[in-house]
């Protein structure tokens, strides 16, 4: 087996997660936050599509983590990415950790969207 070591040119990855809590980049950071190539943001929740629809041009792709397990994303929220032309996929926040961890490191243009577990 290969291990390979990932890197990140200006991606912020996300080293852990906890109660209530993401370390991003080496910093912890509290609450949902939003993670990008160009750095992380506080969020408002599921509630707040405005943040996440700002990011249209930005990213092709956003994995919203829902808390410890998926959960269904409210329809006028799904609506709102769709309408941006921002593709969403929803799931658990640690599986979109590592998943936005890996891409990110291949230089794709994704975000994460993450509920604490």
């Amino acid at each position: 087996m290969q291990f390979n070591e990932m890197t990140f040119d200006s991606a912020q990855p996300v080293d852990g997660y906890g109660a209530g809590f993401f370390r991003i980049a080496g910093q912890v950071v509290e609450g949902p936050v939003i993670v990008t190539a160009s750095g992380v943001t506080s969020w408002g929740g599921l509630n707040d599509a405005q943040a996440l629809v700002s990011l249209a041009g930005e990213i092709d792709v956003l994995f919203i983590g829902t808390g410890q397990s998926i959960a269904p994303l409210p329809r006028a929220l799904r609506a709102a990415l769709e309408a941006a032309g921002i593709g969403v996929d929803m799931m658990a926040s640690p599986t979109a950790c590592r998943t936005y961890n890996v891409l990110a490191s291949e230089g794709r243009r994704v975000a994460a969207a993450l509920l604490p577990v």
